[in-house]
């Protein structure tokens, strides 16, 4: 089979034509054909097209690859796991059930390994309960909510399914395979930038979960991880739950998401190496999803193939610091994220359809260890402080301040919102919000929105909403690991995912989890792990 590639087509071509011109392309007849990626151009609006990647079965490959240039051999996408069959062999743990633990556990699963899932949250729909008891009755359970429980953050988010990390093997194609095959719909497989939302994530997780336990894997839900068991020279013996049940593991892989705090000040105490790392703070901003398609997609704004348009936007201040737009949902609202009692966290959110009227997206601020000093936990303080400013600028209720765009410009308090309603819930308190973030956030986040108000017509209008505040983009700290993906100090704990600090949303958390079950994997067959 042969990949072709840049293959443009117009946005209503009929069927037929993808193999026809795929035929003028190589000169001979097309025998199969299979849509390998579709993406489109939409850079100059009056003329927004369909780009195609096709992979082709011909009579002649090796005349076509001779003769024609650009043309290669369709790249073999399917895993095969480096081992498998470990009888005998010790099961692994892994702690957390979000996108990266699931693939980890998976990929143990299916090398024969039986892993034990353990996670501090609910099953994903008695999460969603608890989910929405905070959104719609302020009622936080902090075991159970945006951040904690089966599937992790990136349920409740718009779901994609896209990242920009190196991946020579194609382990990305192995979660969007186990995400079809467990439900989700197989145009992820080649759409350009694939998504399928909360409603459908919900369906994926439960059947990676009734896979891994097909296959010899163990969960257990509301399982804190409280302590690690060390022995000699700092090999982990197993982990602690709360409570004080002991589980046994000589291979533990920590997938514990950003914002498991407790559990990074149980790392430090138990000695493990951690690291501050850079993240963002912002806000969330919200405009009509009807603008944004229209500065995208022109007079092809809500043609059904586009979709919700997105954006993604960044500035450099003239203070130094990095503004970008971060976690773009079209079509989508902002929810309550927090996942502790007096503090005020946003995400954003989308179901498949992208439907809703408003399109939001976290704009954001770039910030480092420079900025919040004293020592690995300083970060975690530093968000603190804002979630909580953000609580009671709110009105300590679990309502997020927020105020209008042309507000927030003009330095004045808003006293109510406009055009734009703010989709937050419990609700939105109109604010003045510059003594939500640190001056020196607020006075980037002034300059960089009429700046890419030319880029995208109407973003800085008057009745745009700003939603305070986004502090979780990612972890604050990293749990530092060598090149067999294990601690730098502790022999079998495997950092990994968002948690971590080696990851950055669903796939490349998924994909992470790969690498690091192949990692326990040669540990258990005494063979050591190298970096991929």
């Amino acid at each position: 089979m042969l990949r072709l590639t840049e293959l443009k087509l117009p946005l209503d071509h009929p069927p037929a034509q993808l193999r026809e011109a795929a035929e003028a392309r190589l000169g001979v007849p097309v025998l199969a054909a299979h849509v390998a990626r579709r993406g489109y151009d939409a850079r100059r609006k009056s003329d927004i097209h369909l780009v195609y990647t096709l992979d082709v079965t011909v009579g002649d490959e090796a005349e076509v690859l001779a003769r024609v240039p650009g043309v290669v051999p369709t790249p073999d996408t399917t895993y095969v796991p480096p081992r498998r069959g470990f009888a005998g062999a010790p099961r692994p743990v892994v702690i957390g059930a979000g996108p990266c633990g699931l693939m980890a556990a998976l990929t143990l699963a299916e090398m024969g390994l039986r892993p034990i899932v353990l996670e501090r949250g609910k099953v994903v729909r008695e999460r969603t309960k608890d989910t929405w008891a905070l959104w719609r009755k302020s009622v936080l359970t902090p075991e159970s909510n945006v951040q904690f429980g089966e599937g992790g953050a990136g349920t409740f988010s718009d779901g994609k399914l896209y990242s920009g990390i190196q991946d020579k093997r194609f382990l990305g194609r192995k979660v969007l395979t186990d995400f079809v095959e467990a439900g989700a719909p197989e145009e992820i497989l080649y759409v350009s930038k694939p998504h399928i939302g909360t409603f459908r994530l919900v369906t994926v997780v439960e059947g990676i979960r009734a896979k891994i336990e097909a296959l010899g894997g163990e969960y257990r839900f509301g399982s804190r991880v409280e302590d690690l068991l060390l022995g000699p020279g700092r090999a982990i013996r197993g982990v602690v739950l709360a409570g004080g049940e002991v589980v046994e593991a000589s291979a533990v892989v920590l997938a514990i998401g950003h914002s498991a705090r407790d559990t990074f000040e149980m790392l430090v105490r138990a000695g493990v190496h951690l690291d501050p790392k850079p993240f963002s703070i912002g806000f969330r901003i919200e405009h009509p999803q009807a603008v944004i398609d229209a500065a995208r997609f022109g007079a092809f704004a809500g043609h059904p193939v586009l979709g919700a348009a997105d954006y993604k936007l960044v500035h450099h201040a003239s203070n130094g610091r990095s503004v970008y737009s971060f976690c773009m949902c079209p079509g989508g609202r902002v929810v309550a994220a927090t996942s502790e009692a007096g503090c005020v966290a946003t995400n954003g959110m989308s179901q498949y359809s992208r439907a809703e009227f408003n399109a939001n997206a976290g704009i954001v601020v770039g910030i480092g260890p420079e900025d919040y000093p004293g020592g690995v936990l300083a970060g975690v303080d530093f968000q603190r402080v804002w979630e909580r400013r953000a609580f009671e600028v709110g009105g300590g209720t679990y309502a997020a301040p927020g105020q209008r765009v042309g507000d927030f410009l003009a330095g004045r308090a808003s006293v109510s919102f406009g055009a734009v309603t703010p989709s937050y819930k419990p609700g939105v308190v109109p604010s003045d919000l510059s003594s939500c973030l640190p001056d020196y956030a607020i006075a980037a986040i002034r300059e960089a929105l009429p700046v890419f108000a030319r880029q995208i017509p109407g973003f800085a209008m008057e009745d745009a909403v700003l939603t305070g505040v986004e502090t979780r983009t990612s972890a604050p700290l990293r749990i530092t690991r060598g090149r067999d993906f294990q601690s730098l100090n502790t022999k079998g704990l495997f950092p990994a995912g968002e948690g971590a600090g080696y990851a950055g949303g669903i796939l490349s958390a998924g994909v992470d989890g790969i690498r690091v079950a192949e990692a326990v994997g040669a540990l258990v067959g005494g063979r050591p792990g190298t970096r991929a």
